[in-house]
């Protein structure tokens, strides 16, 4: 059962990062948005992590000092907890004859910084390819251990 628990951890990470650049994705295509149906300008967003909760039996010993040490387990993974839009105001361009321009004739642009997306975009796709990585290894690990067993 316990040589599951990485390949477990490491498809929770998996998951995470796919989202993680699904919403980087996202933010790179509205980077030029001035309107969306919310109104104003299009603000980027953010995918929120969480380590998942251990499974233990809180009646159990394992469980007693689980709480006594007030930590969660290692190799339980991570999940998302949820996607928040970051509301800092974009940068102001001067532009009167666009038609999302405001009364002095600034138009409001998206809070997105192409640079730092295509950073946290790399940085996530390293990460997946880690998590990838490490379920390879497991899986060969469980393999050779079946080879063991066989011979």
């Amino acid at each position: 059962m316990g040589m599951f628990l990485g390949i477990d951890a490491a498809a929770s990470g998996l998951t995470a990062e796919r989202l993680r650049m699904d919403v980087i994705s996202n933010n790179i295509a509205n980077a030029n948005t001035t309107r969306t149906r919310e109104g104003g300008a299009y603000h980027r967003r953010y995918v929120v992590f969480k380590p998942r909760d251990t499974k233990v039996d809180k009646a159990s010993f394992e469980g007693f000092l689980q709480k006594s040490k007030n930590k969660l387990q290692a190799g339980n993974g991570v999940r998302a907890i949820t996607i928040e839009t970051d509301d800092s105001q974009g940068p102001l361009v001067y532009d009167p004859g666009h038609p999302d321009a405001n009364a002095e004739g600034y138009v409001e642009r998206p809070n997105v910084n192409i640079v730092a997306e295509m950073v946290d975009m790399i940085t996530a796709s390293r990460a997946y390819e880690a998590n990838a990585t490490a379920i390879n290894a497991a899986k060969s690990m469980a393999s050779k251990a079946l080879e063991i067993g066989s011979n």
